[in-house]
C-alpha cells in the first residue's frame, strides 16, 4: 500500500479459483486462497493488503507473505480457515510455559546447562508446506545479557495471587534444614490446602510420632523457600531505599510509607524485559548476540552473513521437515525469505532500525544458530518466518524467538508510539497443533466479515461449534471499509492510470469485471483507491 504522497503501490491480483494441498490437514486440493504480487514498478507497501478502519489506524488483512507474493484465505470455503491474529504486546502475559523456556534459556548460557527434558510446550515451528508459513524471533541490540538462575522444582498445587504464583515454582530442600541468619527452611512440607489452615501450623507443637524426636521447639518455626525469598527481596529494596535516603531523617510515617512501597515492588510480577534483560554473571558459560539486519534491500550485514544464514536455513528444512537435499536452494531460499514486496523506510518519528523487512539473527558463540524473519510496520511487528539449527532444539527456540520479539515490540514502541501489536500470522484452530499461538494473550482475531478485532477468549467458543465462523455478534454490522464504486477502482493499463469506469469502456475482449470485483472487496474502497491494478 502507497503511503500518502508517495508513488502508488502496482499490484498483479491473481484469483483464487483453483485449490492447492493444504499443509495442516494435508487435503490435496482443499486450501483455497487469493494472492496478489507487486506489478512491474514501485514495490507494494505494507504486509499485503491493508484496510484504513479509522484516521491513521489500519487493519491489516493479509499478513503473511512467501517472498513478494501475499495472500489471502477463502476463509468460507478454504479447508482450514486462517484467521489473522494479533498480540497486545504492551499488555503480553507471560505464562509458566513462556517463563520456563526464558529460564531454561537462562540457565544455558549462564551454567551450561542442557535440559534432556522433552516438555509439552508449544510449538513454533514454521511450516512450509504451503505459501503459509509461521513463526518469530527478536532483538535489535547486537549484545544480550542473562541472568543465572537456581534451578527450581514445580509445585503444581501451589494458587498464591503474587509474583511467586507468576514464577510457578517452589523450591524444596529436600531431606535437609538449611539456616539462613535467623531463618529457617524445612523441605518436608505439604502444599496447604485452600481454606484449611497450614501444615505448619497444625504440627508445629503437635506431640512427635513415635520413633521421631518432633520439631525443635527452641527455633524459628519452618517456613517455605517462596516465603524466604520473598522477605529477602522486600529487606534488599527497603535497604537500597534507605541509602538513598542516608542522612535524612525520617519520620514513623515517612517509614511506614517507604515499607509500603518496597512491598508493593516486591510484589509486583516480573515483566518479559525482567527475564530477558537480565545481568549475566561475569562466569557466564556462553554469550548470546542478537542482530536485526535488513534484508531488502540487503544491507552490508545481511550480504555478508548471507551464507552463513542459508546453510542454517537447508539444514533446517532438511531435518526438521524433511526436505531433500536439492530442494532449499539458494534462488528458493531468497525468493521466499529476502525478497519483500515491502520497501525501506526511515521515518524521523519511526524506530532507529526503520520500517521494512529485516532478518533476526541469533548469534551463539560467534555463531549463526537462528534468524527470524520479520516486517517491522508503522503499528506492529509481523512474524513471517523462523528456521534454526536442529543441534539446539533443546532451547525451545520457537517459543523463546516469540517471547523476545514480542519484547521487541515493546522496545520499538518506546521510540514510535503508534507501533504497538505483535501479528503472529494466522491461528488455525481446526488444527490442533497449530493452537499454541492462542496461548500468548492477550490476543484478538479478527473477523472474517467485518475486519473488526474479536478478543480470542470469545472467538474459542463459537470456533468449537464451526471452523468458519464470523466473530461480530452484531448481526447488522458490516464491513465499513467495502467496496462502494467499482467504477473508482484505479487501474494500470498501457501505462496509464486511469479510473476502472474508463478502462472498462477501453478494454477489448471478455469482461474481466468479476475479477475486478473480487479484487476491490479484498483490498476495499480506500485501497483500491491508492493502489494501481495492474492489467493487460
Amino acid at each position: 500500500m502507497a503511503a500518502a504522497g508517495s508513488s502508488p503501490s502496482i499490484v498483479e491480483y491473481f484469483g483464487g479459483e483453483d485449490g492447492y494441498r493444504c499443509g495442516y490437514c494435508k487435503n490435496e486440493s482443499g486450501n483455497l486462497s487469493h494472492g496478489a504480487a507487486p506489478g512491474a514498478g514501485r514495490a507494494a507497501r505494507g504486509a499485503g493488503w491493508a484496510r484504513p478502519q479509522q484516521k491513521n489506524q489500519y487493519v491489516f488483512i493479509v499478513i503473511f507473505r512467501s517472498g513478494k507474493y501475499v495472500y489471502k484465505p477463502i476463509m468460507n470455503q478454504t479447508c482450514c480457515p486462517q484467521y489473522t491474529i494479533r498480540c497486545q504486546a504492551l499488555h503480553f502475559q507471560t505464562s509458566k510455559s513462556h517463563k520456563k523456556v526464558l529460564k531454561k534459556m537462562l540457565k544455558f548460557i549462564s551454567k551450561g546447562d542442557v535440559s534432556k527434558v522433552v516438555s509439552g510446550e508449544e510449538p513454533m515451528d514454521s511450516h512450509i508446506e504451503d505459501v503459509v508459513s509461521c513463526d518469530f524471533a527478536y532483538k535489535s541490540e547486537s549484545h544480550v545479557s542473562q541472568s543465572e538462575l537456581t534451578p527450581l522444582s514445580v509445585d503444581h498445587a501451589e494458587r498464591v495471587e503474587n509474583e511467586d504464583k507468576e514464577t510457578g515454582e517452589t523450591k524444596e530442600v529436600d531431606q535437609q534444614t538449611v539456616e539462613s541468619g535467623s531463618l529457617q527452611i524445612c523441605a518436608d512440607r505439604d502444599t496447604p490446602v485452600p481454606g484449611e489452615p497450614s501444615h505448619s501450623a497444625k504440627t508445629a507443637h503437635a506431640p512427635p510420632k513415635p520413633g521421631r524426636k518432633g520439631a525443635d521447639l527452641s527455633k524459628p518455626p519452618c517456613r517455605k523457600a517462596k516465603d524466604i525469598r520473598k522477605e529477602r527481596k522486600l529487606q534488599k529494596l527497603l535497604q537500597n531505599q534507605m541509602r538513598t535516603l542516608e542522612g535524612s531523617q525520617l519520620q514513623a510515617g515517612d517509614q511506614a510509607c517507604l515499607l509500603q512501597n518496597s512491598k508493593s515492588k516486591a510484589n509486583q510480577p516480573k515483566t518479559i524485559e525482567d527475564f530477558i534483560f537480565d545481568t549475566l554473571p561475569d562466569d557466564a558459560r556462553h554469550k548470546l548476540e542478537v542482530r536485526v539486519v535488513r534484508s531488502s534491500p540487503p544491507s552490508s550485514q545481511f550480504k555478508a552473513t548471507f551464507q552463513e544464514s542459508y546453510q542454517v536455513y537447508k539444514r533446517y528444512q532438511m531435518v526438521i521437515h524433511k526436505d531433500p537435499p536439492d530442494k532449499p536452494t539458494i534462488n528458493q531460499f531468497t525468493r521466499f525469505l529476502c525478497d519483500s514486496p515491502l520497501e525501506a523506510e526511515n521515518a524521523p518519528n519511526g524506530p532507529e532500525c526503520g520500517y521494512g523487512s529485516f532478518h533476526q539473527q541469533y548469534w551463539l558463540d560467534g555463531k549463526i544458530i537462528a534468524v527470524g524473519v520479520i516486517d517491522i510496520l508503522p503499528y506492529c511487528v509481523s512474524s513471517v518466518y523462523l528456521y534454526y539449527d536442529p543441534d539446539y532444539s533443546f532451547l525451545s527456540l520457537g517459543v523463546y524467538s516469540a517471547l523476545r520479539e514480542i519484547a521487541f515490540t515493546r522496545q520499538l514502541h518506546e521510540k514510535a508510539p503508534d507501533l504497538c501489536f505483535y501479528y503472529m500470522g494466522f491461528y488455525i484452530h481446526s488444527c490442533p497443533k497449530m493452537r499454541y499461538k492462542g496461548q500468548y494473550r492477550p490476543s484478538d482475531l479478527l473477523c472474517p466479515e467485518t475486519y473488526v478485532w474479536t478478543p480470542i477468549e470469545q472467538c474459542l467458543p463459537l470456533l468449537e461449534h464451526s471452523k468458519y465462523c464470523r466473530f461480530n455478534q452484531d448481526v447488522k454490522a458490516v464491513d465499513e471499509g467495502r467496496i462502494k464504486e467499482l467504477g473508482r477502482v484505479r487501474v494500470l493499463h498501457k501505462r496509464t492510470v486511469m479510473p476502472y469506469s474508463v478502462y472498462k469502456k477501453r478494454r477489448k475482449g471478455p469482461s474481466d469485471e468479476a475479477s475486478v470485483q473480487q479484487y476491490a472487496s479484498l483490498v476495499g474502497q480506500t485501497c483500491s483507491e491508492r493502489m494501481l491494478l495492474f492489467r493487460s
